[in-house]
């Protein structure tokens, strides 16, 4: 028994023009290859450039090519291109004018691939926002806070704000302004934050830590204390030398002076009434 295969009328060759059929088969064959080849691409330039370079070509060659095999579909259909051509253009002039703003964003995309302030995975901080670079596309510059919101903001407003690269170098300092009585040793409380620094497993050698006594305060004497760290481990430093800090005043009793505040009503108004109250006899009046 043989089994044989009709093939409908709408499907013929006498029916259906050749060039229809190269138009499929172009679309079929084209939107696969075009996908591998951006894949590729964008593989090749993760080992040998930036990750926003990658992404950037891997969307310039995705979209270019898509508009290359949409534009050769149509032509096998039986469009004149010319005249699609000519209507985009006329329609591209008009949508130019409306998009001016997508349009210097696009730019500005261009500009911040090619200067490198920044990069994928960079801890950035911008118009008060910081956070994790997630992603450089075309128009925008998305951002992931630490608190996991995602804020997208125009290449435009990147190029244009002042923007603060926080984990660009591998090492960073981590200052800390502290002050001390008056009564207290300079000497001694640089001795102290010293030994507090070579203690620390988060602090380099190298560079050293600095001392600086800055000057008199109006109830303090003013320090910054600086200390070197790999950035990967700014969380884990900043948790424990403020901490060690506070541990050895308190150890060495050296003071932190905080502010007082205090109330003076002028000659020639009453004093202010005050109790003092225990649990045992109630109130009993200050004496004047």
């Amino acid at each position: 028994m043989s089994i044989a295969f009709v093939v409908p009328e709408w499907l013929s060759w006498d029916v259906v023009p050749i060039n229809w059929w190269r138009g499929v088969l172009i679309a079929v064959v084209g939107w696969p290859l075009l996908h591998l080849s951006a894949v590729l691409l964008r593989k090749t330039l993760k080992k040998h450039a930036t990750p926003q370079a990658s992404m950037l070509g891997y969307k310039i060659v995705s979209y270019g090519g898509g508009l290359i095999i949409i534009l050769t579909v149509l032509a096998e259909l039986g469009f004149k291109i010319s005249t699609f051509l000519g209507a985009a253009g006329i329609m591209g002039v008009a949508v130019g004018f409306a998009s001016q703003t997508s349009l210097s964003n696009l730019i500005s995309g261009i500009f911040l691939v090619w200067e490198k302030p920044f990069a994928v995975d960079d801890v950035i901080r911008v118009n008060g926002n910081t956070g994790v670079v997630h992603e450089i596309d075309l128009l925008a510059t998305k951002i992931r806070t630490f608190d996991n919101t995602l804020i997208r903001i125009p290449n435009e407003n990147m190029i244009k704000s002042e923007v603060t690269n926080i984990t660009k170098y591998q090492i960073r300092r981590f200052d800390i302004n502290l002050g001390v009585a008056y009564k207290e040793d300079v000497g001694k409380v640089i001795k102290i934050l010293q030994a507090v620094a070579d203690k620390n497993p988060w602090c380099l050698d190298e560079p050293a830590p600095i001392v600086l006594f800055l000057g008199f305060g109006d109830s303090s004497l003013n320090f910054l204390f600086g200390v070197w760290f790999a950035k990967a481990d700014f969380v884990s430093l900043r948790n424990s030398i403020q901490r060690e800090i506070l541990e050895r005043f308190r150890e060495e009793d050296i003071e932190i002076p905080f502010p007082h505040l205090s109330l003076y009503t002028g000659s020639v108004t009453e004093p202010f009434p005050i109790e003092i109250k225990n649990s045992g006899s109630g109130a009993v009046p200050a004496p004047e």
